[in-house]
C-alpha cells in the first residue's frame, strides 16, 4: 500500500499597495481565505500580507495575487538585476533571456555588453534560487546584484581579465614558432613544414585543448540548452583545421598540407580580441565608476564639542553633520546653520558655485566652497540623490532600445545558417575545385570570419556611453527607449512656470476695489493659498505677511480655492474661475495688468470682486536662446499655459514662440499634448510641476526639469538636473549623437559579416585572416562607440 506525499505549506510574503485603513486589511483578508487551502494575515502598518497555502485542491500564488487585484489592490512586480559571467558572444544573450523568459511569471531582459540581466517578475513566481538555477542550466553563472556587489564584481572581473591575459600570452609564446613560417609559405608554397610537423603537432595542442577548452565549454552549453553562439563555430572551425592535420601527420601525408598554424593562430586572435573588447567594455561603464568613486567614505559629526569623524553608513536621517570648507557633502541633507557655496557639478553638469544657506538642500558628493556648513540629514544610503543616479544610469544601460530588435533576431539564427553556409562551401567547393582539402580550408575561413557579437555589442555599447555621458552632464535617462524616441522629436510642449520662468513669482501689482486696500486683498487671498505648495501661492502668502485662518478651503484644480475667512466667503483664483461663479471683474485692471505679461489672481468676498493681484515671474536668462536652439534643431515649441491669452501672448513673444496656448487647466494640457501627436508629431513636454505630470504622462518623450516636484520626475523619461530649458536641447543632441553611432555599428557590423563570409567561401580568405578580422570586429564596433566620448552640450 502507498500513500501519496503530502504538498508541504507554501508561504508568500507579499507587498500590498492601495490600502488606505485597516478596513482594507480586513477586506483583502476575507477575500484570501475564501481560497481554496489559504490563510493570511495581512499587515496595514507595513503593507504587507502573509499568505499561507497548501494541500491538493489548493489555490496556488497566481491565484492568490489575482484575488488581491480583482479586490482593488495591488501587488507589485519585484524587480532584480543579476550580474551574468560566461557570455560570449550576442547569441548566448539571446539564448539565456528565452531561457529566463520561460521561467513562470518572469519577464526578463540580458545585455551582452553589461553582462548583466534585468528581471520583472510577480512576487510568490520564480524564487532567486530557482532563477540562478536556471542560469547554471543554460551553461552561465549568476549573481545578484547590489550595493555592496559592485566591488565585488568589478573585482571578479579584472581577476577574469588578468586570467584571460595570461592564457593569451601562453597561446601567443606556443603559436608564434607556427605563425613565422607562415611569410615563407606565401613565397614558396611548397615549403610549408620549416618545422617538423610533430613539433607543429605538439605546439598546437595545448593551445586547442587547453587554452581554447573554454571555447569547447561554451558550445557544449550552448548545444546542450538547444542554441548555437560564438564559441560553437570556433571550436568547430578549428577542431576541423586541427584534426584533418593530426590525420595527415598520423598517416604521413606529405603531400598534403597540414594546417595546425591556422587552428592555434584563430584560438589565439580570438582570445586577443576578447581581451580587447573587455578593456573597451569597461570603458564605456567609466561614467558609473566616476559616480561611485564620488561617494564620501566618511563624515564629521559634532560629539561632546569635538568633531569626530564616522563612517557614512553610521548616518541616519535626523542626524546633525558637519560639512568643513572644502569637504565633499556626505549625504543629502538641508542646512541648519552656516553660509557657503557648493559646487554641484558632478551631479548637474552646471559648473557655477550654488549659495547654500539655513534651509537650503545639500547633496552627497557635492564639494563645499569656503565656509563650514551644519546640517540634518534627510537622506542616506540608497536614498540619496547620487544613488538615485547611479541606479538609474545602471538601469537604462541595461535596458534595450527599440533599434536592437533586428540584431537580435539576426543573432538568434546567426550560427546555424553560418554553419550550413560552411558546410554548403565545403561540398560545393569540392565539387567545384575537385580539391577537398582547399573546400576544407575555405569552410573553415567560412567558420571563424562570422561574428555574431559585433551585432550583439552595436546597440548597447553606444547606450552604456551616451546614458553615462548624460549623466555627467546632468541627463538623466530613463530607458534607452526614450533615448531614442528624442531623436525623433518634431514639437516641444513646454509648461511657462519654472520652466520658461524662474518659478520664483513675487507680486508686484494689487488693484483693489472700491471699499477694499491692498493688505485687506492680500490677507484674503493669502489665508485660502497658505496650505498650497504652488509658486504662485508662495509669492501671496509671502507679500501678505500676516495670514488669517481660514474654514473649508476647497481646491478647484487648476482654477482657484474657495472657504471661510473671519466669516466671510472668499473665492481667490483666475478670472475664469471668478467669472464662472458670477463675480464682476474689473475688465480693464484684469487687460493692462495680463498685457504687461503678470499672472492674474482674482479676489472675491461675499460674492463681490475684492481686487486683482498681478504675479510677475521672471523669464530664466537661458529661456530665449534655448528656445532659438531647438528651433534651429528643426523642434517647434509651443507654450502651454493657464495664465490670460493676454499674459501668455507677451511670454510668448519674450522668448521667441510664434504658438501658445493660453488657459489651459492641468488635465487638458495631456489632451494638447495627445492633440499635437494626433497631427502626426513626434512630441515631447518639458514642465516641472505636479500639475505637468498628466502631460508628461502623455507625451511621446517626457522632460522634468530637475528642480521641479518628485512627482513630475517620477512621470518623465528624461530628468533635467538643472533648471534650464538648454537641457531639453542638449537631451535632444545627445541622442542624435547617440543613434548615430549605433546606426554605424550596425552598419560596420552587418556589412563585416555581408561582404566577409562570401569572401572565405569563396578562398579569398585565408583562416588566419579571417580569425584576424573576426577578433578585430567587436573590437573596432565598441570602439566606435567610444568615440562618442567626445560629444559636448551644444551650448
Amino acid at each position: 500500500m502507498t500513500t501519496s506525499a503530502v504538498p508541504r505549506p507554501v508561504r508568500l510574503d507579499l507587498p500590498i499597495q492601495g490600502m488606505t485603513c485597516a478596513a482594507c486589511a480586513s477586506r483583502i483578508e476575507r477575500v484570501l481565505k475564501r481560497l481554496p487551502g489559504v490563510d493570511a494575515q495581512v499587515n496595514f502598518a507595513t503593507e504587507r500580507a502573509s499568505v499561507q497555502f497548501g494541500g491538493g485542491d489548493a489555490a496556488d500564488a497566481n491565484a492568490v495575487i489575482a484575488a488581491i487585484r480583482q479586490a482593488g489592490f495591488e501587488v507589485p512586480d519585484q524587480l532584480t538585476e543579476l550580474s551574468i559571467a560566461g557570455m560570449t558572444c550576442a547569441a548566448c544573450a539571446s539564448r539565456l533571456e528565452k531561457v529566463l523568459n520561460r521561467l513562470p511569471g518572469v519577464a526578463a531582459t540580458v545585455n551582452f555588453a553589461t553582462e548583466t540581466a534585468q528581471l520583472r517578475r510577480s512576487p510568490g513566481t520564480a524564487t532567486d534560487a530557482q532563477i540562478v538555477a536556471a542560469v547554471a542550466g543554460a551553461g552561465f553563472t549568476a549573481r545578484l546584484r547590489g550595493e555592496a556587489g559592485r566591488a565585488e564584481e568589478k573585482a571578479r572581473k579584472a581577476a577574469e581579465w588578468r586570467a584571460e591575459r595570461n592564457r593569451f600570452l601562453v597561446a601567443l609564446l606556443l603559436t608564434a614558432p607556427l605563425v613565422a613560417q607562415m611569410p615563407a609559405m606565401f613565397f614558396s608554397p611548397d615549403e610549408h613544414d620549416l618545422i617538423p610537423r610533430a613539433w607543429q603537432w605538439l605546439l598546437a595542442t595545448p593551445v586547442q585543448f587547453w587554452i581554447g577548452l573554454r571555447f569547447y565549454r561554451g558550445a557544449w552549453s550552448a548545444l546542450r540548452g538547444g542554441g548555437a553562439n560564438m564559441d560553437v563555430l570556433v571550436a568547430l572551425g578549428t577542431s576541423v583545421a586541427y584534426g584533418f592535420s593530426a590525420v595527415v601527420t598520423l598517416l604521413g601525408r606529405m603531400d598534403l598540407h597540414v594546417y595546425f598554424e591556422a587552428s592555434a593562430a584563430i584560438i589565439t586572435l580570438v582570445l586577443m580580441g576578447k581581451l580587447l573588447e573587455a578593456r573597451a567594455k569597461a570603458r564605456t561603464s567609466a561614467a558609473i565608476e566616476a559616480l561611485v568613486r564620488l561617494q564620501p567614505r566618511t563624515a564629521w559629526v559634532e560629539r561632546d564639542g569635538a568633531l569626530v569623524e564616522v563612517p557614512v553608513a553610521s548616518l541616519s536621517p535626523g542626524d546633525r553633520f558637519v560639512v568643513r570648507a572644502g569637504d565633499s557633502v556626505p549625504v543629502d541633507g538641508v542646512v541648519r546653520d552656516g553660509q557657503s557655496a557648493l559646487d554641484e557639478s558632478m551631479l548637474t553638469g552646471e559648473s557655477l558655485p550654488v549659495a547654500k544657506a539655513t534651509g537650503d538642500t545639500v547633496f552627497a558628493a557635492t564639494v563645499n566652497g569656503d565656509g563650514a556648513l551644519h546640517c540634518e540629514a534627510t537622506g542616506v544610503g540608497s536614498e540619496t540623490l547620487l544613488a538615485g543616479i547611479i541606479r538609474l544610469v545602471e538601469a537604462a544601460q541595461g535596458s534595450k532600445a527599440p533599434v536592437q530588435r533586428l540584431a537580435d533576431q539576426v543573432s538568434a539564427v546567426f550560427v546555424p545558417v553560418v554553419v550550413v553556409i560552411a558546410v554548403l562551401t565545403f561540398f560545393g567547393g569540392w565539387w567545384w575545385t575537385g580539391l577537398p582539402t582547399e573546400a576544407l580550408v575555405n569552410a573553415v575561413a567560412v567558420l571563424v570570419i562570422a561574428c555574431p557579437c559585433a551585432l550583439g555589442l552595436a546597440t548597447p555599447t553606444a547606450i552604456m556611453v551616451g546614458t553615462g555621458l548624460g549623466a555627467q552632464h546632468g541627463i538623466l535617462v530613463k530607458n534607452a527607449e526614450a533615448l531614442e524616441r528624442a531623436e525623433r522629436l518634431s514639437v516641444l510642449a513646454v509648461d511657462k512656470t519654472g520652466t520658461l520662468t524662474e518659478g520664483r513669482p513675487e507680486v508686484t501689482d494689487v488693484r483693489p476695489s472700491p471699499g477694499s486696500d491692498r493688505q485687506r486683498v492680500l490677507a484674503w487671498a493669502a489665508a485660502l493659498e497658505s496650505a498650497s505648495g504652488h509658486p504662485l501661492a508662495r509669492a501671496i502668502v509671502a507679500a501678505a505677511g500676516s495670514v488669517p485662518a481660514a474654514q473649508g478651503v476647497e481646491t478647484v484644480p487648476g482654477q482657484g480655492v474657495r472657504g471661510t475667512v473671519e466669516g466671510r466667503s472668499v473665492m481667490v483664483g483666475s478670472p475664469a474661475f471668478l467669472r464662472g461663479a458670477g463675480v464682476a471683474l474689473p475688465e480693464a485692471d484684469v487687460d493692462a495688468l495680463a498685457a504687461q505679461g503678470r499672472t492674474l489672481v482674482a479676489v472675491a468676498v461675499d460674492g463681490q470682486v475684492a481686487g486683482v493681484i498681478g504675479v510677475a515671474d521672471p523669464l530664466r536668462g537661458s529661456s530665449v536662446a534655448a528656445v532659438a536652439r531647438l528651433q534651429r534643431e528643426c523642434i517647434e515649441v509651443v507654450m502651454l499655459t493657464g495664465d490670460h491669452p493676454a499674459t501668455a501672448r507677451a511670454v510668448a513673444s519674450a522668448v521667441g514662440i510664434a504658438r501658445f496656448e493660453a488657459g489651459v487647466l492641468p488635465a487638458d494640457k495631456a489632451k494638447a499634448v495627445q492633440a499635437l501627436a494626433a497631427d502626426g508629431h513626434r512630441v515631447g513636454m518639458a514642465g516641472d510641476g505636479i500639475n505637468d505630470a498628466p502631460a508628461l504622462a502623455a507625451a511621446d518623450v517626457s522632460f522634468a526639469i530637475g528642480t521641479g516636484a518628485d512627482v513630475a520626475v517620477a512621470a518623465a523619461d528624461i530628468t533635467l538636473m538643472r533648471s534650464d530649458l538648454n537641457g531639453v536641447a542638449d537631451a535632444v543632441e545627445l541622442s542624435r549623437a547617440t543613434l548615430s553611432k549605433i546606426r554605424q555599428n550596425l552598419f560596420f557590423a552587418f556589412i563585416y559579416n555581408i561582404l566577409g563570409i562570401p569572401l572565405a567561401a569563396f578562398g579569398f580568405l585565408n583562416p588566419v585572416v579571417a580569425g584576424a578580422a573576426m577578433a578585430l570586429s567587436s573590437v573596432s564596433v565598441v570602439s566606435n562607440s567610444l568615440w562618442l566620448k567626445r560629444w559636448r552640450p551644444g551650448r
